[in-house]
This record gives structure tokens, sequence and C-alpha cells, in this order.
């Protein structure tokens, strides 16, 4: 007996071996093409459904593409209703893994059959790389699926008559809710739903328990993914911590309506599955994952419709956290590389935006200029940025993505030494008082305008023309600061001039030189992000390019 019992735990353990191998394999050969088919084909919430719910059938991954929901709302790609779809379409998909089990583990048997597939999985993964070894870590992880099932069912066929139905809670709605909860316990042991329904389905294969139980048990499983969501979201920030919520009401919704829907389905199944009988048997097991799909449709259908308010009520549960500016850095897409440098990317965007405008702020008349913008919500989210950049994990012979990484610290060193000069109000002033400093003050202004930063009264301008506009005038700047530096010390040697005035006026000349040189090198990193073609320049090689250091 006590053989049989660590047969079927045994399996139960080779079953989640073997969806981890499938759901790891499986996303690695996915990779960026499936987040480009979920942002392709999600524009409304009834596409989302359909596009989750095949993706995560492909995958076998829920969390995978709910990630990926969550990084297309912090990028602006979708918003949160349309990704609500998407969450939704995944909580079907999940349900087509019972089918899988209970067609080809326990209708087919192919236990035996899968072994030798195994070891042709491992070769495979162990023998070859790239996608050839991610497709045989998958086929070994589907195969061992079906191991588990056969080591399950020989477990808990030794206790066919041992354990029977009587022995479980009775069927009254006390006794379902017991079951429900027995089934949420199992979620969080295994932290699977797919596994625990494998083992409902061979307990009513064994006939240790009815149809009803076995239902009641799946419910369960169905409501405890909501625990596992909150867990996986857990840390995360505003968009993260919504979906877990989304998922905690749709799930108790769905779980409320599988009740109701319990007896008159198991009514069914007697009549028509069972001739009479509430006893498993293969037909049983087809009725209940089919009785699993019907819940979760059930409860799409009905959210469906009222995805605005839904998607309101959550965000009123949820209200957004944090600067708006670093809002989108969420740390649960640490886990997706990509994702996580595209979301950085785009937050370096938005600073460069941020630190223009603080700019074209200072480099207006005191007599035009409206309040001076605060810039220590700026310097905290370039702070922020970096922090997370230094959290994203490089991909693995990736040259690209570290390419990308690089580029975007550049471009944040750029912007916080940017940012630092707009804080030197006594250059800036001085600016303002020498009539050639002022054209040249002018000059900065008007080249920085038409720079293709996200204006809307602008029209949009070529990138690399921006690039050599911006280069120009570094280069203008340098060769005016080498001409009035030497008149500035003949004036200072004659003594036609107060040192102090000298010095100042030296001193806003290297602004203006600093300010062109750091917006060309922005400008330079920011169109080789843009063309994925990032120029590989060490620290010294850049500081070259101008032989004044800061």
């Amino acid at each position: 007996m006590i053989l049989n019992v660590l047969s079927a735990l045994g399996g139960v353990g080779l079953f989640l071996v073997g969806m981890l191998l499938l759901t790891d394999g499986l996303k690695a050969l996915a990779g960026k093409r499936m987040r480009d088919v979920l942002a392709r084909f999600t524009s409304t919430p009834v596409s989302g459904v359909a596009t989750g719910t095949v993706a995560t059938a492909v995958v076998q991954s829920s969390s995978a593409i709910t990630v990926a929901a969550v990084g297309f709302v912090a990028s602006g790609l979708l918003t949160f209703p349309q990704s609500l779809g998407i969450i939704l379409g995944a909580n079907i998909g999940t349900t087509l893994t019972g089918w899988l089990v209970a067609i080809l583990g326990f209708k087919m048997d192919l236990g035996q059959i899968a072994m030798p597939f195994v070891f042709l999985g491992a070769v495979m993964r162990l023998a070859f790389r790239g996608k050839t070894a991610l497709a045989g870590q998958a086929l070994a992880g589907f195969c061992l699926i079906f191991i588990g099932i056969e080591h399950m069912k020989d477990g808990l066929d030794a206790f066919s008559g041992l354990v029977t139905p009587a022995d479980f809670p009775p069927d009254t709605l006390f006794g379902r809710l017991q079951l429900v909860f027995f089934g949420i316990v199992i979620t969080l042991v295994t932290q699977s739903s797919s596994a625990g329904v494998a083992t409902a389905l061979a307990a009513l294969g064994a006939g240790a328990i009815n149809f009803p139980q076995a239902a009641a048990l799946v419910i369960g499983m169905n409501v405890g993914t909501t625990f596992t969501a909150v867990l996986a979201t857990f840390g995360g920030g505003t968009m993260a911590r919504r979906t877990g919520a989304a998922h905690v009401v749709y799930n108790l919704m769905t779980g409320l309506i599988a009740v109701l829907l319990l007896t008159p389905f198991s009514n069914l199944v007697e009549t028509l599955v069972n001739g009479g009988s509430r006893s498993g048997g293969g037909d049983g097991q087809i009725a209940l994952v089919a009785f699993h799909s019907l819940f979760n449709i059930a409860g799409v259908l009905l959210v469906l419709p009222f995805t605005r308010p839904f998607a309101r009520l959550i965000e009123l549960i949820i209200p957004e956290k944090g600067t708006p500016l670093t809002r989108a850095l969420d740390p649960l897409l640490l886990s997706e590389p990509r994702t996580a440098t595209t979301l950085a990317r785009q937050t370096v965007e938005d600073l460069t935006e941020e630190v223009v405008t603080i700019l074209r702020a200072r480099l207006t008349p005191p007599s035009a200029r409206q309040a001076d913008p605060d810039t220590r919500d700026v310097a905290q989210a370039i702070t922020e940025t970096r922090a997370y950049l230094d959290r994203i994990p490089l991909i693995a012979n990736d040259t690209e993505h570290e390419q990308q990484i690089r580029g975007l610290y550049h471009s944040l060193d750029h912007l916080g030494r940017l940012l630092y000069r707009c804080s030197q109000t006594e250059r800036i002033a001085e600016l303002f008082r020498d009539h050639r400093l002022n054209r040249l003050r002018n000059l900065l202004n008007r080249t920085i305008r038409p720079a293709a930063y996200r204006d809307p009264s602008l029209p949009p301008v070529d990138p690399l023309d921006c690039e050599h506009r911006l280069n120009r005038l570094r280069t203008l700047m340098r060769r005016q600061r080498r001409q009035m530096r030497d008149s500035l010390i003949a004036r200072a040697a004659a003594r036609t001039l107060p040192e102090k005035a000298i010095w100042l006026k030296l001193d806003a000349l290297r602004w203006l030189h600093r300010v062109a040189y750091h917006l060309w090198r922005l400008q330079v990193h920011r169109n080789a992000l843009a063309s994925a073609e990032i120029p590989v320049v060490s620290t010294e090689e850049e500081a070259r390019l101008d032989v004044d250091h800061e």
C-alpha cells in the first residue's frame, strides 16, 4: 500500500516536472514571436480572449501570457481593458491541458509509448543547441506528463474498492464547499491547477470519487489559481497588481458560477454519460474536463460585455502609485528581459522629453519664463531607471540585447549631465547679459525645437538629420568657445574686464558647449536604439570625442 501511495505521489511529481520542461521549452521557442502575435491580434477584448486562449494552449503557460499582457499595458501598447481579454482567454487556454490529459493520458494510455521519446528529447537537449535543443526539452516534458499520469493511475488503482466516494464529504452544499476548499489547498501545494486536475481525473477513473466530488475539487483548483496569481504579481508594479486582482475577482466569480452549474451538469452527466450511475469512468473524465471548460467560458461570456466597467472596478481597487515617469518599470517584467528593456527604453524617451522641456524653460528669457520646473522628480526618475537597468538580466549570447542595455546606460548618463547643467543658474543667467552669448543661446534654442522630440506642435523631423544638426551645433559651440576664450583671456591680461566677469563668461561658454555635446550624443544613442544598430563605443572612446571633460 505504501508503494502505491509513493507511486501516485511520484506520478504527480513527474507530471509537474514534465509541465515545467514543456512550458519552459515552448516559451523559449515562441520567444519574441509570441509577444508580436499577442500585440498584433489584440485590438479588442474579444480578439484578446481568442488570442490569449490560443497562445496559452500553445505555450502551456498562462503566467507567460499574463506577463506579456502586463508588459503591453505598461508600455502603452494596450489599454487595461484590452489586456483583460488576454487574461480571460488565458483562463480558458489552461483548461485545454485537461483535455490533453483526459484524451491522450487516460483514453489512449500513452505512458509506455512515451518512454523512448523521453530519451530522444533528452538526447536532443544535450547534443544540440538552439531551437533543436528547446524542441527536445519540450518533447521530453510532454512525454513525462503521460508517464506521470501512468504512475498516478497505477497508484490510485490499488485503492479501488478500499477508498470510495463515501470516504469523502457527502454530496451536499456543505460537502461540496469542503471539497472546493480541498481543491484550493491542492493547487497551493502543487502550484499547478493542471496537476490537480490530472489527479482528480485519475481518482475519478479509479472510482475513489464520484463526478460531483471531482467537479467540486476542480472548482477549488480553478479558484486556487488566484492565489498563485497574487503570489506571481506580489512585489510588482501597478499593472501587475491589477492583473492579480483581476484574476482573483474573475476566478471567484467563475467559481460561484461553477457551483451553481454543478447540480444541473451532474444530473446531465448522470443521465447521458454514466447511464444513471454517478461513478467516473472514461466518459466521466471527458465530462469533467468539459465542465472545467464550460464554467470558465461562462465566466468569460459574463465579463466580456462589461470589460470597461470591470477594468474601472479593478483600477479603483488598485490605484496608481509611484512617479508617473517610472510607472512602466514593473519589477514583475524583469523575468522577461526583452520586455523589461523595451519599457526601460520608453522610460528613457519620456525622461528625454522631460529634460529637454526643462532645458527649453531655462533657455527662455526671464521676462517670458513661467515658473521654473522642479528637477527633483526627474532626477529621482533617472536614478530609478538606472537601478531598474541594473536588475535586467542579460540574455546569454545575445549581443544586440547587451548593446541595447549599454546604449540606455549612455543615454541616462547624458540625461543626468544635462539635468545637472540645467541647475547651473548663474551660468545660464550670464547667457542673457552678454550679447554674443545671447546669440549662441538663441541658436541652441532654435536647434533644440525641431530636434525630433515629441512635441505635437512641431512636424516630425528625420532623426538622422536631427543628429547631424546637433553635431554641427556642437562643433560650432566648440569653435566659438575657443575663439571667445582667447579674446577673454586677452581682455583679462589688459585689465579691461573684471576677472570675476571673465570667469563667469568662460563658464557660460563651457555650459553652451557641453549642453550641445550631450544633446548630440543623446540623439546618437536614441537613433542607434531605434535602428537596433547600437554603436559599440566605450566610455573612454566617447570621452575622446571631445577633449573637454566634465
